[in-house]
């Protein structure tokens, strides 16, 4: 009886390699799995099992984790207001666990031994992948058929060939990883530090000129309205989506610090989430007190790290996210929000939580909780310490 092999299938021409190579030069029943993180169609997942079954596999199986991924990962990634660098909403990256996740339990449920990926020995995605079968399943081995052979894309082409595979496989100028939180664009201007993308590299193209107003109701820190219409957190994601990409809103290019110590350079569309989190941070801003924003700020930002990294299994990703569920109990409100082409602003918030209360005052016009006088000695306590220490080291 043949020793099984579960193959992350993407029908791409990395992972089709792996299906004969994992059949004829290892000897193992193929298994295909794909997981399903919202980044493509019903049409678009019959394609690649269409291309699994040709290519020899004995099973091919689309999980859908879409909601495991909302709960357990983007909604802590909008309660953190996290953009890695201040700049990239970990559109790819923070999907990777949740794809090895589901794939690690049907490696369990189909009883196999191996476990196979395509991933190169070049980027990320390979330690994020097998250090959740490292430390959940060390009983498993990883097979990384295009990492362990050093192969060129033509070797690869050749090899297909030479089984009786003769697809197409005519590569595109662009690479995109698309998912719910967002979509990676990685080119030949990617690779240097001076390049641009060109419009046409983006998916989504602007078909929207003037400006539109939208509104985003958050409930205890989770966006649950869309201008108004009562929605799940996963629809209300979409929905944003389609209508902010027509502006060609959520563009940027990231640059940072991969894994394995090199510095990395992509673009990426993530209008969705770029909003949402812009428009939760200035809710919180005004229902949250100066020192949970501050500490908020430390921890989101290890969290994220830490989540980019590879380390969603580390203990301490636990005990920030109870920090970070225990912060959202009044951040309930609406955000108004403008799109425009390439552009959006967020413009204000309304919340019975809000702190900027004219009850105590009015910044800059009133005070209703205090005098001027007491303005006078709260300086004079404040600025005490300092004068002490001016007058001890007057030459500094």
């Amino acid at each position: 009886m043949k020793q099984k092999v579960v193959l992350a299938f993407s029908g791409g021409l990395d992972t089709s390699f792996c299906v004969p190579y994992l059949m004829n030069e290892k000897g193992l029943e193929v298994h295909t799995v794909i997981v399903n993180t919202g980044g493509f169609s019903d049409e678009e997942a019959a394609k690649i099992e269409e291309r699994a079954l040709k290519l020899g596999a004995t099973s091919h199986t689309c999980i859908d984790a879409v909601n495991d991924y909302y709960n357990n990962g983007i909604k802590y990634l909008i309660f953190g207001n996290v953009l890695k660098n201040n700049t990239y909403p970990l559109s790819v990256s923070s999907e990777r666990f949740f794809q090895a996740m589901a794939i690690l339990e049907h490696v369990r449920k189909t009883g196999a031994d191996y476990v196979a990926h395509g991933s190169t020995g070049a980027g990320n995605d390979q330690v994020r992948f097998d250090l959740v079968f490292e430390v959940l399943a060390p009983e498993v081995k990883i097979i990384a058929p295009i990492r362990e052979l050093s192969l060129s894309r033509q070797q690869e082409i050749d090899y297909l060939k030479e089984k009786g595979f003769d697809f197409s496989w005519e590569k595109s100028k662009y690479s995109i990883n698309q998912g719910i939180w967002g979509t990676s664009v990685g080119g030949v201007e990617t690779l240097k530090s001076s390049g641009v993308l060109p419009e046409e590299a983006y998916p989504s193209q602007v078909v929207n000129h003037g400006t539109e107003r939208i509104t985003i109701g958050f409930e205890k820190g989770e966006p649950v309205k869309l201008n108004g219409e009562k929605m799940d957190p996963v629809e209300l994601i979409h929905k944003l989506h389609k209508t902010a990409s027509q502006y060609g809103i959520g563009r940027d290019v990231h640059v940072g610090d991969t894994i394995i110590g090199t510095k990395g350079r992509v673009a990426f569309e993530a209008p969705a989430p770029l909003i949402i989190v812009k428009a939760h941070h200035l809710l919180e801003k005004h229902v949250l007190t100066k020192q949970q924003l501050y500490w908020k700020d430390q921890l989101s930002n290890w969290y994220g790290q830490l989540m980019h990294e590879a380390q969603y299994l580390e203990p301490v990703m636990r005990n920030i996210e109870t920090f970070l569920n225990d912060t959202q109990k009044y951040v309930t409100g609406e955000v108004e929000v403008e799109l425009r082409p390439y552009h959006f602003s967020v413009l204000g918030c309304s919340s019975e939580f809000d702190l900027m209360s004219s009850k105590f005052g009015e910044y800059g016009e009133s005070n209703k909780s205090f005098t001027g006088q007491d303005v006078v000695g709260f300086t004079k306590v404040t600025a005490n310490p300092l004068k002490i220490y001016y007058t001890i080291h007057d030459n500094d």
